[in-house]
């Protein structure tokens, strides 16, 4: 992309340098969620139109995006903006977890519902985050995992795989 406007876009460049400029200096974290934005509160916890009973924990604004692309997901959101990673120096501290643990202590949370990476990472980041919250009663649940819409077992990973058998649904005639 670089090369790219170097060469063919000067204008588009020198557009796109201002536009990411004005993103640094103007978007900051919603106060509640974390999510990136422009006010104090982003339009999501802003909203009356969503249970604010039901919290989200993603790993990432993009993961926020994506839930929200699907449109079935009408509660809030919590954005760690990484995941535990102890090699990496990345612990409860450096996600703000002492943030989460507060939202949740504070009451009114009914659900929370863990959407982190099916990563070891991922994995250790869901577990933390569901003892914090099963010590306050709070119901927690986790994202399914399984074969893709679409996919081919033969081409489905073993892991992958072996959850989509173990988290196995009842069928019922409608």
């Amino acid at each position: 992309m670089a090369f790219y406007l170097l060469q063919r876009d000067r204008d588009g460049a020198l557009k796109l340098a201002k536009a990411l400029t004005d993103a640094i200096d103007n978007i900051g974290e919603c106060e509640n969620c974390r999510m990136l934005s422009e006010e104090p509160l982003c339009r999501l916890c802003a909203s009356a139109d969503r249970d604010a009973s039901v919290l989200c924990v993603v790993e990432s604004p993009a993961d926020v995006m994506a839930i929200e692309e699907s449109g079935v997901f009408r509660g809030h959101y919590f954005v760690l903006h990484g995941r535990l990673s102890p090699l990496d120096g990345i612990g409860p501290e450096e996600l703000h977890l002492q943030v989460f643990a507060k939202r949740v202590a504070a009451g009114g949370i009914s659900e929370i519902i863990l959407a982190t990476s099916s990563t070891v990472e991922g994995e250790a980041t869901s577990g933390y985050l569901a003892s914090l919250a099963q010590a306050q009663g709070v119901r927690v649940s986790r994202i399914a995992h399984g074969v893709p819409i679409g996919g081919e077992l033969e081409y489905v990973d073993r892991s992958t795989l072996s959850r989509a058998i173990a988290g196995r649904n009842s069928v019922s005639p409608d």
